[in-house]
């Protein structure tokens, strides 16, 4: 019997130079749940990637004197790119699209003319607000105290000739789709669409642009590059092979069953999406998921506003699982959460180091203290067993319902609400109590075959999150992998009677928070500015250098110039020296005359904007702002500095 398809899906995320933890809590979460899935028993084709056109990634690879290809394949493939942190994080993707790949890159064209031969496409002329980092145009109603609603960062004016898409003509449609269906959840995000894009009037939407060249062409049209939000959004389907021969499983796929993403990036998936795909006479996803933003301090991690937390380095020093848990256990998916060092640590400490870790351990030692790390099949039941049992026995509908319902966090509590109750049942149960009387040995058994069986249902339900660790504590509980499985997930008893336990590693060892505390604080700190290596220069070089006290005797701005100052200087010799400077953003002209400065003056005469430099005037620079050497008038001219 074939498996039911379930296909899930990341944004495709842009190439950013500076990778932090926000860039992993979606694709962590999304990988948990097509790892649920796979458990479960779906085909699962879970699809992330970057999306690598538009104006920012232009305007960046040129102020590296770069390529746009090379700028974005550096970021994806290169070291500590993209790919190397999903591998880093352990993302099980079973596809990576990018949107420069030629496959999409030809779709996307198609794409583009088929909407436009059907009338949703026509030219026309934008004028308007744009924002360069989210690739998105604004009205002047739709912008927070003149700037970006989404990110907060200053918009320009733009207007260029342009095709835009018939929005409004979906406006009423997707309006129902987004009221009278489940499609977009949590349904917070059903309010904030409606009543913030739909029915304040949703206006057709600028799809082309000629402002800049990166970008899918529009091959009608030279001139014309495909707006980003259609270029991303439809890789969807065009990594499942629509509209082009790349690969052939659209019909087995789409649609798709869910679509995980930030909710700053709800607005084009919930409303642009869904009128799109409807142009394209083409079946709807069947669920949009905004989840909230992972903080930092209250605020949204962002390289601009310098309060990144880099992966690789915690990953380095509390393991991969340990972060992957942290993101999906401490925040509700639907929400935004707050991030801070503390509660990372406390969460290791209190849910993986304390309660799963130290249950493991302490079973496993026991049983090879006790029983030289085999069970025998005898067993005595007593009524201490049966909460436990039965807690272990229901667990598993529990966990789906919640996981089924994308609360993966609620999942995680339920899970650990039984490890808390094993550990409890080790103190009511006294292990070390009944191993003293022989003949307690059989029910010393039983207590410790009910751990190692819990131990293995909730170790076979972290399994999305903590995959790696899982695996160790299968091996150290002697659970195969015919048995840790879903379905024996459902019911109690499933390990050997004789099963025999391996001592290993400690899977999370506890951290001294005050010592990691002021550990971390020395790694995020900046690093001190480097010291410029300053060549050195022999006496004999500085004495062929001429420095002067000169007295200014006229200063007037240079036309056509932002910087130049032009000088005419008493420099004792008798005949006026004229320099120009690039000071004009420090000073105005007439409050420099009459005053004594100093100038190198046997350097040879240079042209600036058209006029002769005999000179250069002695100035001072600290972060950027210039500074004249000004010196007593009563210092005569022509005085030289030595």
């Amino acid at each position: 019997m074939s498996k039911k398809p379930f296909y899930i899906t990341t944004p495709i995320y842009y190439p950013s130079d500076k990778l932090h933890i926000g860039h992993t809590y979606c694709t962590v979460a999304t990988d948990a749940m097509a790892r649920y899935k796979r458990m479960c028993g779906y085909d699962v084709l879970f699809l992330t990637g970057t999306d690598e056109h538009g104006q920012k990634i232009e305007e960046k690879a040129k102020a590296k004197g770069i390529t746009p290809q090379q700028f974005v394949d550096d970021i994806v493939e290169g070291k500590g790119g993209i790919l190397d942190l999903w591998k880093l994080m352990n993302i099980s993707n079973d596809r990576f699209i990018r949107t420069t790949d030629d496959y999409h890159v030809a779709a996307i064209q198609k794409i583009f003319k088929k909407m436009y031969d059907k009338g949703d496409i026509y030219k026309g002329s934008y004028k308007g607000m744009y924002c360069t980092p989210c690739e998105s145009f604004w009205t002047e109603s739709q912008l927070v105290d003149g700037k970006c609603p989404d990110c907060g960062r200053e918009v320009h004016p733009a207007e260029e000739e342009a095709y835009f898409f018939r929005l409004s003509k979906y406006a009423q449609p997707v309006r129902d789709l987004l009221t009278q269906t489940d499609f977009l959840e949590p349904k917070s995000r059903v309010n904030e669409m409606v009543n913030n894009f739909i029915d304040a009037g949703l206006e057709d939407l600028c799809v082309s642009r000629t402002s800049f060249t990166w970008g899918v062409p529009v091959d009608f049209d030279p001139g014309h590059v495909v707006y980003v939000w259609v270029d991303a959004l439809f890789n969807y389907t065009t990594a499942l092979g629509f509209m082009n021969d790349k690969y052939d499983d659209f019909e087995k796929y789409w649609p798709a069953d869910v679509h995980y993403v930030g909710k700053e990036i709800v607005r084009f998936h919930s409303i642009i999406w869904p009128a799109m795909l409807m142009s394209m006479e083409m079946p709807l996803p069947k669920k949009v998921f905004g989840h909230g933003w992972l903080n930092f301090n209250g605020e949204k991690m962002s390289k601009s506003r310098g309060n990144v937390v880099d992966p690789y380095l915690l990953a380095e020093r509390y393991g991969v699982d340990a972060l992957r848990f942290f993101l999906m256990r401490t925040f509700p998916f639907g929400s935004d959460g707050n991030f801070t060092n503390e509660l990372l640590i406390s969460t290791i400490n209190t849910d993986l180091a304390n309660d799963l870790g130290n249950l493991v351990s302490r079973t496993v030692a026991m049983v090879i203290k006790y029983f030289g790390g085999q069970l025998p099949v005898e067993r005595e039941a007593d009524p201490l067993d049966d909460e436990l049992v039965a807690m272990a026995a229901a667990l598993r509908g529990k966990y789906a319902e919640f996981m089924d319902a994308y609360a993966p966090h609620s999942a995680l509590s339920e899970t650990f609400k039984l490890i808390s109750r094993a550990n409890k049942y080790i103190d009511e149960n006294a292990p070390w109590v009944l191993a003293k009387d022989e003949s307690k040995k059989t029910r010393l058994a039983t207590v410790m075959y009910n751990l190692l069986d819990v131990i293995r249902i909730a170790a076979t339900l972290l399994v999305p999150f903590i995959p790696g660790s899982c695996e160790k504590i299968f091996c150290q509980i002697g659970a195969s992998s015919d048995v840790a499985t879903w379905e024996n997930a459902a019911e109690f008893g499933k390990l050997p009677l004789d099963v025999t336990v391996v001592k290993g590693e400690t899977l999370f060892p506890r951290i001294d928070m005050n010592k990691e505390l002021e550990e971390l604080e020395k790694l995020s700190a900046p690093p001190a500015p480097a010291v410029p290596e300053v060549p050195a220069c022999s006496i004999d070089d500085f004495a062929k250098v001429r420095m002067q006290v000169c007295k200014v005797l006229t200063c007037e701005n240079v036309k056509k110039s932002e910087k130049l100052l032009k000088f005419t200087l008493d420099d004792g010799s008798g005949t006026p020296r004229q320099i120009l400077s690039g000071i004009a953003k420090f000073y105005k002209p007439e409050e420099l005359i009459g005053k004594t400065i100093v100038a190198i003056t046997n350097l040879p005469p240079r042209k600036m904007m058209g006029q002769e430099s005999n000179g250069m005037i002695i100035s001072a620079e600290k972060d950027g702002k210039l500074n004249l050497l000004i010196l007593d008038d009563a210092i005569p001219a022509g005085a030289e500095l030595c």
